[in-house]
């Protein structure tokens, strides 16, 4: 469990880097991306084998078909949104936010389906870590919608969605955990 823990706080800490500490980030300039992305790295690595490690504990609540179902409309939704994001869909001019969202989408239908101590850290974790971020920001910075995005993006924006959650939905198959109940 301590891995798990020790990944969403470098997780965490590491995003959280420029916002808590601006001056120090700035100062670093271009040098900073790169041990950035090696924290990311190194705590994705923890998460996932401090995750696959842990022992569940007391489960307080186990799947049902329809957590299974609120859970894989929400994942739908959380791909959908990074696909918004990069492409700067409509989604994008509404939501000010459509990564940080769509990490906090797929980290609530997680909970809903995982209701055992190592899935409340991590993804009650990386939940808690994304309205922080979204708080930060948003007290920071000014919001500037995007242009508007040709009606091909969005097009392309839904079919990578179905296509990208078809690959998740089959790796969680490969890996044992078959994600239509």
């Amino acid at each position: 469990m301590t891995l798990l823990i020790l990944g969403v706080l470098l997780w965490s800490l590491a995003h959280l880097f420029k916002r808590l500490a601006p001056a120090r980030r700035a100062a670093m300039g271009d040098r900073a991306k790169g041990g950035v992305a090696l924290a990311l790295l190194v705590s994705l690595v923890l998460m996932v084998v401090g995750y696959r490690a842990a022992d569940p504990g007391t489960i307080y609540w186990g799947r049902s078909p329809m957590m299974t179902g609120i859970n894989n409309l929400l994942m739908l939704i959380s791909v959908y949104l990074f696909a918004a994001s990069g492409m700067k869909t409509r989604a994008a001019r509404i939501i000010r936010h459509p990564q940080l969202t769509a990490v906090k989408a797929w980290a609530l239908g997680h909970l809903l389906v995982n209701g055992d101590l190592p899935s409340f850290i991590l993804f009650g974790g990386l939940l808690a870590w994304a309205v922080v971020e979204v708080i930060l920001i948003n007290r920071q910075t000014e919001w500037q919608k995007p242009a508007p995005a040709p009606m091909g993006k969005e097009i392309g924006a839904v079919v990578g969605t179905v296509v990208v959650f078809g690959v998740i939905s089959l790796i969680h198959a490969w890996l044992g955990y078959y994600p239509f109940g």
